[in-house]
C-alpha cells in the first residue's frame, strides 16, 4: 500500500496494490498497521458507514466537534466519486484550502481524514458505493455541515455533473457564517487532540 500526504495536515491518500489474474482482482484496501504508521496512531474503529449514490449526489461538507471529532477512512467500492477535504480549523496555516482525490473502482484509492477537517464528495456515476470507517459513532448534537456550494470555499465540483443535495446540506451555513457563530474546530485544540492520540499508543 502506498501512502501520499495531501496538502492539508491530517489528510492522506492510500493506494493499495492490486493482484489481478483470470479470476479477477484481490487487494487489501485497509491495513491498520500501515495506516497507523503513517497517521501516527491507530484508527479506533467504532462505526462503519456505507452510502450508495446516484450520479450528481453531493454529500457534505461535514465535520464534528473536536474533541472527539470523527476521523474517517473513505473507500469507493463501486463507481466513482470526487472526494474533497477542506481545512476548516480556525488558526490553521492552510485554513480555507482544499484538496481533492478521485476515488473509484479502478485505482481503488482511499482517503484518511483527520478529526476537525471538513469532508464531502460528489458521485460521478450512478450507484457509486462508498464505505467509511469511522473513529466515533454518529452523534447529532456534535455533527455539523457547511454549504458545499459556498463560493468562499470554491470546491472544485465539475460543471458537467448535476448537484443533488439533501435538505440538511442545502440549509448548511457558509464558512464565514459558521466561523462567526463559533461552530468551526480550533486548530490548536485539534493538534492537542492529535497529540493525545499519538501518546496513547
Amino acid at each position: 500500500m502506498k501512502a501520499r500526504a495531501l496538502a492539508l495536515a491530517g489528510a492522506w491518500e492510500f493506494t493499495p496494490a492490486q493482484h489481478e489474474d483470470d479470476r479477477g482482482v484481490f487487494l487489501e484496501w485497509y491495513k491498520a498497521a500501515e495506516v497507523a504508521a503513517v497517521v501516527g496512531h491507530p484508527l479506533d474503529l467504532v462505526q462503519a458507514n456505507h452510502s450508495v449514490s446516484r450520479r450528481g449526489t453531493l454529500r457534505g461538507l461535514h465535520f464534528a466537534d473536536v474533541p472527539p471529532g470523527q476521523a474517517k477512512y473513505v473507500y469507493c467500492v463501486r463507481g466513482a466519486v470526487l472526494d474533497v477535504v477542506a481545512d476548516i480549523r480556525v488558526g490553521s496555516p492552510t485554513f480555507g484550502q482544499v484538496d481533492v482525490v478521485r476515488l473509484d473502482d479502478v485505482d481503488r484509492r482511499a482517503v484518511y481524514v483527520a478529526e476537525g477537517l471538513g469532508h464531502g464528495f460528489l458521485s460521478l456515476a450512478d450507484g457509486s458505493a462508498v464505505t467509511y470507517l469511522c473513529s466515533t459513532g454518529y452523534e447529532p448534537s456534535r455533527e455539523h455541515g457547511l454549504h458545499p456550494l459556498d463560493p468562499e470555499l470554491g470546491l472544485p465540483w465539475p460543471a458537467d455533473v448535476p448537484r443533488l443535495l439533501s435538505p440538511k446540506d442545502a440549509a448548511a451555513p457558509t464558512l464565514a457564517a459558521a466561523r462567526a457563530a463559533g461552530m468551526l474546530p480550533d486548530y490548536r485544540a485539534c493538534r492537542d487532540y492529535y497529540a493525545s492520540l499519538d501518546t496513547a499508543r
